[in-house]
């Protein structure tokens, strides 16, 4: 594949590739960066671009770190905070993109125009300590207080510690699990990680690094300046608003994040993070994404203006310009990924991008047809005329499983693999992995084509995430995406009404016509239930199936349509979930109430 050959204040214009063809260029381009020792921005203009294009890139390339920058998921001048979760993964991408961790940096169009603590903040702030080394552990309690970080009876998430006589239990910004710190008088005794569900000890690690708990400083010379700015910047009396107060004792009132200008005497941005050196891919139209930020933003600033208790900062304190924007990243060596006129990525060949990707082409139509009576009769044939090699990506386990039946119901018979890179060292023709690709494409280059979901059932192309419907259903995995999924006489389980046996499709005439006068019949599932009831639901309330997990489905048992052995075999289930969650708090407060017996050290 020809990579662009980009250079320091210029930008290369390319159109989008289709499909997730535009990871695998990304992919490729991230790998060339890193040998040259520079990280790559993909700045996308839509949020959920930037967490496929996470999981999608690590797909072709694993051995690339990639570090997603989210967003603070709160509208501006909101009176509440952001999660301490994503707070915790922005301060760890932060501090890895200024230690050199990471490769490949994704984040929103709009999260990239937040005005930033500055790096000198993170330099200051964070903190280690190592097993062997003294500590004072009045000193470290006064630290992490300072560095925002809430003292707790149990740790359970990120910014929160807790102290049980020589044990010190922290959760630090930006780690995935939390520490058990053993202190043996004042020397650090051991480290071990611990599970924050059980609160018991797992492996040893030597070093334990601590961000901030906050974006922002709260000692008293930073709550000071805090006050000072206040007065400077802001109209009004400020003893009549509870943030100021609040600061003033020392509390972080909800929503303190839309005032962080004020702790600083100058802001950053992520550029100042990025480096000179760094690669920008711009993905997308950014222009929209960006305008509707700003026009959105000020109309919210104009409705929060005039409150004392909550006075506002104004935009440009708190975010870039669209065109400040620009002006910061011209500096930079740019890749724009550009979509066509008509909004479509580009394809290879295609009159209206003749500069689209080589080497990458999209797939024929491969959707089932569940009328037909080979539903896969157009995968067949394109596994038999394309001459390349075919890897089929399901989206999780369960679904590889399910998919596999499928695929052997129709004679065809793919070879399991563990991830791409296992594929394109074996043999096979065929093969099935577990992939996070959303869409398809043909890779010419590399001589396969990889075919996902979304070509096999014509499911929407966005980021797969469970709809409110469908979290009826316990798990994603038992969800049925497309009727060709079921066979004649499979037992499936209605949320409402329990086990039946479904018997196919039937067209009835529900009274409606179409606009040429005839009747309009619409598709309903039969299901058969015991004693040979039957229901039929509507196609379009699918969701509300799912698979049968039980015995064989020869045994399965059906249920009685309109009975109470489906509410009793829930209502049974449910009481279990109770008391197994009644005995592990008993469990815990028997626990929590024994006094243990200090044992005495002997020389």
């Amino acid at each position: 594949m020809h990579l662009p050959k980009l250079t320091l204040g210029q930008r290369f214009t390319h159109p989008l590739p289709a499909a997730s063809a535009d990871a695998l260029l990304l992919a490729q381009l991230a790998r060339q960066e890193k040998a040259a020792g520079r990280v790559t921005a993909i700045i996308c203009a839509d949020a959920s671009d930037a967490r496929r294009l996470q999981d999608e890139i690590a797909f072709f390339l694993p051995g690339l770190r990639c570090a997603l920058f989210p967003d603070w998921e709160t509208l501006p001048y909101d009176q509440f905070s952001p999660h301490q979760d994503l707070i915790s993964e922005r301060l760890a991408t932060l501090w890895a993109i200024r230690q050199g961790e990471v490769d490949v940096v994704l984040l929103p169009a709009s999260t990239a125009l937040y005005r930033l603590a500055p790096p000198s903040f993170l330099a200051a702030y964070t903190f280690s300590f190592t097993q062997g080394q003294q500590l004072d552990e009045a000193k470290l309690k006064a630290q992490l207080s300072l560095a925002g970080y809430q003292h707790v009876s149990q740790v359970v998430s990120p910014g929160e510690y807790a102290v049980r006589g020589s044990l010190i239990d922290l959760f630090p910004m930006g780690s995935s699990s939390p520490y058990r710190v053993d202190l043996f008088d004042d020397e650090i005794d051991s480290i071990r990680t611990f599970d924050p569900d059980t609160q018991r000890s797992q492996h040893e690690v030597k070093t334990v690094r601590l961000l901030p708990g906050r974006e922002f400083p709260m000692d008293e010379a930073a709550r000071a300046q805090f006050r000072t700015r206040w007065r400077e910047l802001l109209e009004g009396d400020p003893t009549k608003s509870r943030i100021y107060k609040d600061m003033g004792a020392g509390l972080a009132t909800a929503g303190i994040e839309y005032y962080l200008p004020l702790f600083f005497d100058d802001t950053a941005t992520v550029f100042d993070y990025l480096g000179a050196q760094a690669t920008l891919v711009l993905h997308g139209d950014l222009q929209v994404p960006l305008q509707r930020f700003w026009h959105d933003t000020q109309e919210r600033w104009r409705m929060v203006q005039g409150d004392p208790d909550h006075p506002a900062l104004a935009p440009q304190a708190l975010f870039l310009t669209a065109e400040q924007f620009y002006t910061l990243a011209k500096p930079y060596a740019q890749l724009a990924l550009r979509p066509g006129a008509d909004g479509t990525a580009a394809v290879a060949g295609s009159p209206a991008h003749p500069q689209a990707l080589d080497g990458i082409a999209p797939l024929p139509p491969l959707t089932a047809e569940r009328s037909h009576a080979e539903p896969l009769q157009r995968l067949q044939d394109h596994l038999r005329s394309s001459g390349r090699r075919t890897l089929i990506l399901a989206e999780s386990a369960g679904r590889s499983e399910s998919l596999q039946d499928f695929l052997r119901a129709s004679g065809i018979t793919p070879t399991a693999f563990a991830s791409l890179q296992a594929f394109q060292q074996g043999q096979a023709a065929l093969g099935m992995a577990v992939g996070p690709l959303v869409r398809g494409f043909a890779w010419l280059e590399a001589g396969l084509d990889l075919v996902t979901e979304t070509e096999l059932f014509a499911t929407s192309g966005g980021v797969r995430r469970r709809s409110k419907k469908q979290e009826q259903v316990s798990d994603v995995d038992m969800l049925i995406r497309d009727l060709s999924e079921l066979k004649i006489g499979d037992p499936v389980v209605h949320s409402q009404h329990g086990i039946g046996r479904y018997l196919g499709l039937i067209h009835m005439d529900m009274g409606q016509t179409d606009p040429d006068g005839n009747p309009a019949l619409q598709e309903f599932l039969h299901l058969e239930y015991a004693d040979k009831a039957a229901l039929y639901v509507p196609v379009s309330q699918l969701q509300q199936i799912g698979r049968y997990t039980g015995v064989t489905p020869e045994s399965a048992p059906l249920h009685k349509l309109g009975g109470s052995q489906w509410e009793k075999a829930k209502r049974k289930a449910a009481e279990q979930v109770r008391d197994a969650a009644a005995e592990l708090l008993n469990i815990y407060a028997r626990r929590a109430a024994r006094h243990g017996h200090a044992f005495r050290l002997h020389a």
